[in-house]
């Protein structure tokens, strides 16, 4: 670099300056003035690496301290699922098993044994979790509820066994990463106990299913079962009045038919073959059946047809016994001189034809206020039946697809309506 006090190159006495001197100083000075820009620009390079390492350090020790909470959160999870009470199974998109957790080898009965993929395990576990697997992918929505019932030399163990999906990531992640990718999680929980619990529940309704039926039939069979008691003793004693007798006597052997065809449809729960029936005969039948009650009680029965074939699909043993529980209700809401008329008749509802039969008595009639609890299972409105007959008849009327409808006028009588489709 040229002497500050310098303005221009020094040139030697009595010598002429060189051609192109001029030249050479404009270049020294120039490269004088880049010199100081390359100064100037080291000086400020410098700056930004010491800036730039520091900004380094620090990210460095933010990685470092990340990656030291990413490994204690992985710990603390790894914990969390090994101490959880259900088991768990994770998979990844090759169908690799990444991971088991105690609780599932110990479900799987799996010991030490190595399984690296679901053949491997169904193979062990002598559980078909390929099928599962190809169940779970044909279906739209994941599942938690399947049920396995798996025998062991300490007896049978039920497992609830469901998968969930995994969001997955897109293949260039994947590539970035190269970490795998995990496809679904496997749930497995030991249900033994709630299903031991859940027989045992059932073992009970059934048990007091059973005392009910019992304790129904021993309430509805006493009295008419003392009633025919007296009246074969009548026949024996009193031969003149042999067919009176004869004729109670079966009306009470009716009475107890329907008692007990009452119980068996309200604790049944079978759906009842269904065929054509001719409504008209089968009504007749049903109210030719309950006659004898009928006269017993003093109570005058009419059945009326509008005439024609009326044809229905249903059971004709079951209608029959709707009719027997109506009329044989209305008895007991009669007094004695009184009337009950059974009809049978073609209506037209929207255009379609249907089948309607009515049984009308003229009791005491249903007071407003009960008139939408008689079809209650066990409600009676004097407490002196079981109130099985009425929740009975609604019960063969939905099997039948047909409708219940009762009208009633305190102290003037009560009206029944059965509605089907006629065919």
């Amino acid at each position: 670099m040229l002497p500050s006090s310098h303005a221009a190159p020094i040139i030697a006495a009595g010598t002429e300056p060189l051609y192109g001197s001029g030249l050479l100083a404009d270049a020294f000075s120039e490269f004088i003035s880049a010199s100081s820009l390359l100064e100037a620009s080291y000086r400020d390079l410098q700056r930004e690496v010491r800036h730039l390492g520091i900004e380094l350090a620090e990210r460095n020790a933010a990685l470092t301290r990340s990656l030291a909470e990413n490994d204690r959160m992985r710990a603390a999870l790894q914990q969390i699922i090994d101490s959880m009470p259900c088991g768990v199974l994770v998979l990844d998109t090759a169908g690799t098993i990444v991971m088991i957790n105690p609780e599932g080898r110990s479900l799987l009965a799996l010991g030490s044994a190595h399984v690296a993929d679901l053949q491997t395990l169904s193979a062990v576990s002598r559980i078909d979790f390929e099928s599962l697997q190809a169940g779970s992918e044909a279906e739209s929505e994941d599942r938690l509820d399947r049920e396995l019932c798996i025998s062991s030399a300490s007896g049978k163990r039920w497992l609830a066994i469901g998968n969930r999906k995994l969001s997955c990531v897109s293949a260039s992640q994947e590539l970035v990463s190269g970490r795998t990718i995990l496809k679904s999680i496997w749930i497995l929980r030991d249900i033994t106990a709630g299903k031991l619990a859940e027989q045992e529940r059932e073992a009970a309704r059934s048990s007091m299913a059973l005392a009910e039926v019992s304790t129904t039939l021993a309430h509805e069979i006493r009295n008419p079962l003392a009633s025919m008691e007296l009246f074969a003793g009548l026949i024996a004693e009193d031969p003149g009045n042999r067919g009176q007798w004869v004729s109670h006597l079966r009306a009470g052997i009716r009475l107890l038919s329907g008692t007990v065809n009452n119980v068996l449809s309200l604790h049944g729960g079978a759906n009842p073959h269904l065929a054509p029936v001719d409504l008209n005969a089968c009504v007749q039948s049903g109210v030719e059946f309950v006659r004898p009650i009928a006269e017993q009680a003093g109570v005058a029965l009419v059945f009326a047809e509008d005439g024609g074939q009326l044809t229905i699909q249903g059971n004709e043993n079951l209608l029959r016994q709707v009719v027997l529980n109506l009329i044989c209700n209305a008895i007991r809401h009669t007094p004695a001189g009184g009337k009950i008329e059974t009809s049978t008749r073609r209506v037209s509802r929207h255009g379609a034809i249907r089948a309607l039969v009515e049984v009308a008595d003229t009791g005491c009639g249903i007071p407003d206020y009960l008139i939408e609890r008689i079809f209650e299972a066990g409600f009676s409105a004097n407490g002196d039946t079981p109130g099985l007959g009425l929740a009975v008849c609604r019960r063969i009327m939905t099997s039948h697809g047909g409708e219940i409808r009762a009208s009633s006028h305190v102290d003037r009588g009560s009206t029944f309506q059965l509605e089907f489709a006629a065919l």
